[in-house]
């Protein structure tokens, strides 16, 4: 059952999102880099302080992820990207997916050489990674 959920944002440089070593748990340097993790569900082992905002139900946070994706969408380097039909059947999808126990996880080029990543990661339970503790407390916050 989907008890809350997590929403993470990084924009950084490219470069450094390539460089999977610290996006990977065992990686020493993983607790302390913010860049996204290579499973989306590893956003629950990093700090709290990363949690961008936290809700008791998908529909909230599936807005947030539209307004995120709206808000960002003219910086998108691909025409396609930008494209708001596609945005909504985006966002439309991460509800469908959230409602079902998984994540949510876009990432797109913006003028290079930067990226950007957006996630919702459903948390206590998280289905793919259903041991790990929950990074914040449970109680819903809303966009921070």
């Amino acid at each position: 059952m989907l008890v809350h959920v997590h929403a993470y944002m990084w924009v950084g440089d490219k470069a450094v999102f390539d460089r999977e070593g610290n996006r990977r748990p065992e990686s020493p340097g993983f607790l302390g880099a913010d860049v996204p993790p290579m499973l989306t569900a590893h956003w629950l082992l990093k700090p709290a302080a990363l949690i961008r905002a936290t809700w008791g139900e998908p529909g909230a946070a599936v807005g947030w992820l539209g307004e995120q994706l709206t808000v960002h969408a003219p910086r998108f380097l691909s025409p396609q990207d930008r494209d708001p039909v596609r945005l909504a059947a985006r966002t439309a999808a991460g509800a469908e997916r959230l409602a079902g126990g998984g994540d949510v996880s876009h990432g797109y080029y913006l003028n290079r050489p930067l990226f950007f990543s957006v996630a919702l990661v459903a948390c206590s339970p998280n289905r793919a990674a259903p041991q790990t503790p929950c990074p914040a407390l449970s109680g819903v916050t809303g966009p921070a």
